[in-house]
């Protein structure tokens, strides 16, 4: 039996093979390729990002308390599932967190050494407490090496259909560095990212694991679920769990309340209070707001928004339960880019080679 699947389908499948053939080469995807990977692909989100001295540093402050719990915790034998595999200390010194500029409700880490809270999501957070719950998540899955995990996977059922052409699309042949800067490289390293999501078990083991940072962090443990709630509120929990490959938001805020009621005795003495009080909280939201509005609009920034559009919300939104018809559209133009910069190169190639025959044949005149 055929099975023929819509061309937006098969084009979102294509991609991020595109993408990870490089990394077959290798068999697995190590901390330095998702690094280095990471690291080019904050190139293209660069013009969202928030370069405010005061939203840099409050948000830097709150991810320097979470990532010094993780260490702490590392010191002490902490080990989820793939922890160990790798030399960890790389997680705990220049890791980076950004306010980047779009309204989409989202947060997300391309497993290296950034991670992005788009002021969306900021802005519908009532304390900081819901904040660092997000943050703590999000770095969870860096700890936990989610990414790295997705990519195996993306590979393993991907490394069959790796054809010689895709291979040389993907390398982009000598000139794979430049490929790379460019803006259709960037849009190829993120259709690898909103090609792959997280498993139910990676996001029940980010919640976990970043609960534990959170509240070694001196957060309030009770408050680390407030954002789900909210996210429920909103109608984003209606799928049953059973046709999802996520858990579902209430089952998260239930096993959140059943950690809560697991903690030591002990854990009173980990609370501290939060990095802004709720005063100064409110006002570097409203900071971000009008910085958001009064950022000079350029080709650079909107291809950024449209990337940070068309990434995984699937932390916070489970991408089965919710239409999305942003983000899918932002997919389907990043597609269209690749595909147009893929017919240039096609075009600059028989243009080359027409240049090449016509060459040899005016030597062939003068011998």
């Amino acid at each position: 039996m055929t099975i023929n699947l819509p061309r937006p389908v098969v084009r979102l499948l294509i991609v991020p093979l595109l993408v990870l053939l490089p990394l077959l080469s290798v068999g697995c995807a190590t901390d330095k390729a998702v690094i280095g990977q990471a690291n080019q692909f904050h190139q293209g989100l660069a013009p969202a990002v928030m370069n405010d001295q005061q939203l840099s540093s409050y948000i830097q402050s709150v991810g320097d308390r979470i990532i010094k719990a993780a260490q702490e915790l590392d010191h002490e034998g902490y080990n989820p599932g793939g922890h160990k595999k790798e030399d960890s200390k790389w997680m705990f010194t220049g890791m980076q967190f950004h306010f980047v500029n779009s309204q989409t409700l989202n947060a997300f880490t391309t497993g290296g050494n950034h991670m992005y809270i788009y002021t969306g999501l900021f802005l519908n957070c009532d304390t900081e407490d819901e904040l660092a719950a997000v943050m703590a998540h999000e770095f969870a899955h860096v700890y936990c090496r989610h990414v790295q995990s997705g990519m195996n996977r993306q590979m393993m059922t991907m490394a069959a259909a790796a054809g010689a052409g895709a291979v040389g699309y993907a390398a982009g042949g000598k000139n794979r560095e430049t490929y790379a800067g460019t803006a259709a490289g960037l849009a190829a390293m993120a259709g690898q990212y909103f090609g792959m999501s997280f498993t139910r078990e990676d996001e029940d083991q980010a919640d976990q694991v970043g609960f534990n940072f959170y509240t070694h962090a001196g957060w309030d443990p009770a408050k680390f679920a407030d954002f789900f709630k909210k996210m429920i509120v909103k109608g984003y929990d209606k799928t049953p769990e059973m046709m999802s490959d996520h858990p579902s938001l209430a089952n998260r805020v239930k096993a959140a309340a059943e950690r809560v009621q697991k903690l030591p005795p002990q854990a009173s003495q980990w609370r501290r209070p939060p990095v802004a009080e709720p005063a100064q909280f409110r006002q570097i939201q409203q900071r971000a707001q009008q910085l958001g509005k009064n950022m000079p609009t350029s080709e650079s920034l909107a291809n950024a928004q449209q990337l940070l559009q068309a990434m995984p919300r699937s932390c916070l939104t489970p991408r089965d339960q919710v239409a999305l018809p942003d983000q899918h559209n932002a997919q389907l133009n990043i597609i269209d880019q690749l595909e147009r910069h893929k017919q240039q190169q096609k075009g600059g190639k028989a243009q080359r080679a027409g240049y090449s025959q016509s060459g040899h044949h005016h030597s062939s005149n003068y011998e």
